[in-house]
């Protein structure tokens, strides 16, 4: 089965603190990067056939993108040159514990100005995964919308929150709502991070219990959570929740994690359906590319040598009540 991911693909800058800049001038390493993007790669080097479907600007950046994806084995056939519109940006910063944080600069970029004819006809032996920026900006939004309700393709999406996006967590809600909806009622997978699930909630809750809420009010087959440092767990309707540790991990910065995490578990997943190893392979991945600069994820051997190694984190998730 090929996987087809479809999404932004954009320019992550990530300051470049081994060299000293100036009040006059600054250093920034530009990674090709996207919440899409990154799960496409990162699929890709854990072996998995994958093609990308994306929309490209004309500049620089675009031909960058398009680049990274081709050197690592992804196909863009699928993708969208686009004769006007720039690259998407991302300023990223890093704390002193390695966490990211994300400022976005989409108007007028490319990623966002799907057309309806530009989406390719899948089929029920595809596997389309989305999810992220491109499921909450206009114009592209709503044509993708359409795209997902009418594929026959099995279906994956990850929230990928971003609040600088949308500050108010219920218009957040209100823009997410229907891709959550159409792949629960189609028995495909949902994934969320523990941050994303309690920002929604207004900022209060136990995440196993929001989790369960989003199982029941949506009628999810699958949902899964990722728990940062501490692993993740999944979830559905009549499922018992599953829970699986953390790998440590000697954190450079947190940029690509969740997407990377994705990538493992889908593989794992699609592979062999078996939902503990495949939430392992998922923690494994993510904690590697914690590990470095940007969303350089691993390969599927580096995958393998951690899990023989076996996670050793046994601490709880903190409270969030």
């Amino acid at each position: 089965m090929a996987v087809v991911v479809c999404g932004e693909a954009l320019i992550d800058l990530i300051p470049d603190n081994s060299r000293a800049g100036t009040t006059q001038s600054s250093y920034w390493q530009a990674h090709s990067a996207g919440g899409p993007l990154n799960t496409a790669v990162a699929l890709s080097r854990l072996g998995m056939p994958t093609r990308f479907l994306g929309r490209f600007g004309i500049d620089g950046f675009g031909a960058q993108l398009r680049s990274h994806l081709r050197a690592n084995g992804v196909d863009d056939s699928l993708g969208v040159q686009t004769l006007a519109g720039s690259t998407s940006l991302s300023v990223v910063s890093v704390d002193s514990s390695g966490a990211a944080r994300y400022v976005f600069h989409l108007r007028g970029t490319a990623n966002f100005g799907w057309k309806p004819e530009e989406f390719p006809q899948l089929d029920a032996d595809d596997w389309l995964h989305t999810g992220s920026l491109v499921a909450t900006v206009e114009p592209g939004r709503s044509a993708l919308l359409d795209f997902v309700r009418t594929t026959p393709a099995h279906l994956s999406y990850d929230l990928n929150v971003r609040p600088t996006v949308e500050p108010d967590p219920d218009a957040y809600l209100t823009l997410i709502d229907p891709f959550i909806h159409v792949v629960s009622q189609r028995g495909g997978v949902v994934r969320a991070s523990d941050e994303d699930l309690l920002w929604l909630a207004g900022g209060h809750g136990e995440i196993d219990d929001l989790a369960r809420a989003a199982v029941e009010l949506y009628g999810m087959d699958l949902l899964v959570v990722t728990l940062g440092a501490h692993g993740a767990l999944a979830t559905g309707v009549g499922r018992e929740t599953v829970r699986v540790p953390g790998f440590p991990a000697a954190v450079v910065d947190t940029v690509g994690a969740g997407d990377t995490f994705t990538a493992g578990f889908l593989q794992g997943w699609l592979r062999d359906a078996d939902l503990t190893a495949a939430l392992l392979r998922g923690c494994a991945a993510a904690s590697i590319v914690c590990t470095r600069v940007g969303a350089d994820p691993p390969t599927a051997a580096e995958v393998d040598e951690l899990l023989a190694a076996g996670p050793t984190r046994t601490d709880p998730p903190p409270d969030t009540a």
